[in-house]
């Protein structure tokens, strides 16, 4: 079984994060893949969790995640069968890194079984690039947001105006 394990720390509230992570047909700002809902979250969970299915294209390798279970510091999601690779389920765990909650810590673990005739050093390289590359996005999508928002209030509070 391959595992991978990435950490990054996002500089948004655990609440904005989450919601980030489960807008299933903007991930592509973060991803290398086209991704679309399919299914909407089943009655009474959160928007984009617990029963929503979402399609994935990367290149001609088309599948369906899952979302298993969603609350607002978990996410847990599998790959729909045995293809592209079997076994395969993501946990995302996202935590305050101080009491104010400006800052998230997101620990995001992969597990899958690669196919027989692809070597797990190999998979586990691009699957890992891939997935750090995006977690690097997601904190750069943050950064900017935040930075392009302290600028407004900064430009704002010089004149004596609110933004």
């Amino acid at each position: 079984m391959i595992t991978i394990n990435v950490t990054q720390q996002v500089l948004a509230p655990v609440a904005q994060v989450n919601q980030a992570l489960l807008e299933h047909s903007k991930l592509d700002r973060f991803f290398n893949a086209k991704i679309k809902r399919v299914k909407s979250e089943s009655d009474g969970e959160l928007v984009g969790g617990k029963g929503a299915v979402r399609q994935i294209s990367i290149g001609k390798i088309v599948f369906e995640e899952r979302i298993i279970s969603a609350s607002i510091e978990h996410i847990c999601y599998r790959i729909v069968g045995n293809w592209p690779v079997s076994d395969h389920q993501g946990d995302i765990r996202l935590t305050p890194l101080a009491d104010d909650n400006k800052t998230t810590q997101l620990d995001y673990v992969i597990k899958f079984n690669s196919p027989k005739w692809l070597p797990d050093f190999l998979l586990k390289f691009f699957v890992e690039r891939d997935i750090v590359n995006a977690m690097k996005k997601l904190a750069l999508h943050f950064s900017v947001e935040h930075s392009a928002t302290a600028g407004a209030l900064k430009v704002g509070s010089s004149t004596g105006e609110s933004t």
